[in-house]
């Protein structure tokens, strides 16, 4: 019996290309492994090359009809490409699943999200997510992401985002929370947008430390995994710059609209982030405190310190 019910749940996969030939066709084939067999394959294009084109629809050609659905992307970036799928009202499944291009899925990751997904009440908002293996150009590994030091929640998807669009499995209810809040929000991505979303509103989070994906990394890549002490750097260089707050602002101001949706601690926090850019220093640095919002590491800590004594939190 329970082979039969998850034989029946529905799996919508998101997949978002824009000139992926060269390890599109790899990703394709992880699905065909997956231990899941019943999904569907929706792919938005943002203007790719020819090559590209003909890799996906030999792959809808060689599936069952209806199963592979090519269509043109919205040609407004990676995040608006993939939320233009997610909140496409046609498209309905009991779970979604985010797809990059150029990784490669481990067999059981879908099916190991719904074992999850499906101890959550479907009224609930709910997110499947896991941790990385890296791989490089010609698939040879790199090592892994890391584990989560704290549990992830609202007072922390509102200044990191821990939740990699590449692994993400989503429910029902997290897809009417982003219709709530609209399909053209200006968002800096669209994973940590999700993640926002389902916190702010009470919804749950698993963050597997088995990784479901080996992610990519190369040239190409739109978002890679950062590490070491140059990309450190570069942070603190968009720190001062402004552009963190920027992406603060950008995440404000979309959720205002789901605030009555908001549960009432969330509430509070939500006004309490909105606050401090109003204030002067001292009061920045007692609200941040107050509000209990955090990252992942103390030095991510301090950093929001310091972004809030020199007004870009």
């Amino acid at each position: 019996m329970d082979a039969l019910l998850e034989s029946e749940t529905s799996i919508a996969i998101l997949l978002g290309t824009y000139h992926g030939a060269s390890f599109l066709s790899e990703q394709l084939a992880s699905f065909e492994w997956q231990t899941h067999h019943n999904w569907r394959l929706y792919v938005s294009d943002d203007g790719s090359d020819t090559a590209t084109d003909i890799i996906l629809k030999q792959f809808q050609a060689k599936h069952a009809q209806h199963q592979v659905h090519l269509r043109k992307g919205p040609s407004q970036g990676f995040a608006k490409n993939f939320l233009f799928l997610a909140c496409d009202p046609h498209i309905d499944a009991d779970y979604y699943a985010f797809s990059d291009q150029d990784d490669i899925w481990e067999p059981n990751k879908i099916s190991a999200a719904i074992k999850w997904l499906k101890t959550v009440s479907e009224e609930v908002p709910a997110i499947y997510c896991s941790r990385t293996c890296l791989i490089n150009s010609q698939g040879e590994a790199m090592g892994c992401s890391v584990k989560l030091k704290k549990k992830p929640g609202f007072a922390h998807a509102l200044v990191q985002n821990i939740a990699n669009g590449n692994t993400m499995v989503f429910n029902h209810a997290a897809k009417k929370l982003l219709l709530l809040a609209g399909g053209i929000v200006d968002v800096t991505s669209h994973d940590w947008w999700l993640y926002i979303v389902v916190t702010a509103c009470g919804g749950q989070i698993e963050f597997d430390p088995q990784p479901s994906v080996r992610y990519r990394q190369h040239d190409n890549n739109l978002i890679g995994y950062k590490t070491g002490l140059l990309n450190k750097s570069k942070s603190i260089y968009r720190l001062l710059k402004g552009q963190f707050k920027s992406y603060n602002e950008k995440h404000v101001k979309a959720l205002v609209k789901l605030y009555p949706y908001m549960t009432p601690e969330n509430q509070d926090i939500f006004s309490k982030f909105i606050d401090i850019r109003k204030v002067s220093l001292l009061k920045r640095l007692h609200i941040l405190h107050s509000s209990g919002i955090y990252r992942q590491t103390l030095v991510g800590n301090m950093g929001l310190v310091f972004a809030a004594m020199i007004n870009r939190l």
